[in-house]
């Protein structure tokens, strides 16, 4: 999941960014309104945290322009405002969800997974293939009933394998949905996490290389 967080508090913002990272999700952080339409016109974000009150362009105005693109990223509005009818107007806008401050870190973390849900075809709450299972809503997994200890990164490069499982995914593919713009393009962090990620698994193997292709799991 690619997530945008637009907050203009540096503190909030980064610990936002780091939160979410932490739970899985590739993240990219921008403190005003000019930096997160570059970021936009480059990348197609699953959700995008906005906060309202930004310096240079504002909040509402960006709002405005995700929508009128019909991008299908969700965005949720973060504001210090509380009262309903702020609250109704950032809908109006074309929000999707509403979050006032201050917020509990772990209902952020459930309304950006549900509106990163609305996205996409919805993933059941377990994910499958032989005998290795991903409860997705409580972020573990397992490998023949045993519980695999694995990194929020292994995580989310297990979650983009197990939903997807009738085709390879590429290198490049699976680093724009796991990592974050910080990434070196040329990196080896998607080879080196498959390695961690195969040897948790362990025996018989359920990632494959796909020549030329990328990696693919299966039984076989």
């Amino acid at each position: 999941m690619r997530v945008l967080v637009v907050e203009d508090f540096e503190v909030l913002a980064r610990s936002i960014g780091t939160g979410l990272r932490r739970e899985g999700m590739a993240v990219d952080v921008v403190l005003d309104g000019d930096d997160a339409l570059s970021h936009l016109a480059l990348t197609r974000y699953d959700v995008v945290v906005l906060d309202r009150d930004l310096p240079g362009v504002h909040g509402d105005e960006i709002c405005r322009r995700i929508v009128a693109e019909d991008s299908g990223s969700r965005i949720l509005m973060l504001t210090a405002a509380s009262t309903v009818k702020e609250r109704v107007d950032g809908l109006g806008l074309g929000a999707d969800d509403y979050l006032p401050k201050p917020f509990d870190f772990a209902e952020l973390v459930a309304r950006v997974r549900a509106l990163a849900r609305r996205n996409t075809t919805p993933l059941p709450p377990t994910l499958e293939c032989g005998d290795v299972t991903l409860d997705c809503g409580r972020r573990v997994a397992f490998r023949a009933g045993r519980r695999l200890e694995l990194s929020p990164k292994e995580l989310a490069v297990l979650e983009c394998l197990l939903s997807s499982p009738d085709r390879a995914l590429s290198a490049e593919e699976l680093l724009e949905r796991a990592w974050d713009e910080y990434t070196d393009p040329f990196t080896t962090a998607v080879k080196t996490t498959i390695r961690r990620l195969r040897a948790k698994l362990g025996d018989p193997p359920m990632i494959h290389t796909v020549r030329e292709a990328g990696y693919r799991i299966g039984t076989e």
